[in-house]
């Protein structure tokens, strides 16, 4: 999993599939995949990333880098990288 620690949190990286029928968050292998329930439309995926993974890691989220890509990259400021892992092995 790609997990980088900074002085402001941890920026970790996802894969999306837009258009799916639930909201979740998932490990296959390496890689972070989360599925949205929203459209690529006017950056509503984007809006809900932001939104869901606030709620899942109980810390404020920033993207910063994938506005139009697939692969996306967000920073969950004030949390280290074992808090992050710890939440997404859970």
């Amino acid at each position: 999993m790609n997990l980088k620690e900074t002085k402001n949190g941890v920026v970790i990286e996802v894969f999306v599939k837009p258009n799916q029928p639930k909201f979740t968050v998932k490990l296959d292998g390496d890689e972070l995949i989360v599925s949205c329930t929203e459209e690529p439309v006017k950056g509503k995926v984007n809006k809900e990333l932001i939104k869901e993974l606030s709620k899942f890691f109980h810390a404020e989220v920033e993207m910063v880098s994938g506005f139009t890509s697939k692969q996306k990259s967000f920073l969950i400021k004030n949390m280290g990288k074992s808090d992050a892992e710890t939440l997404l092995h859970a």
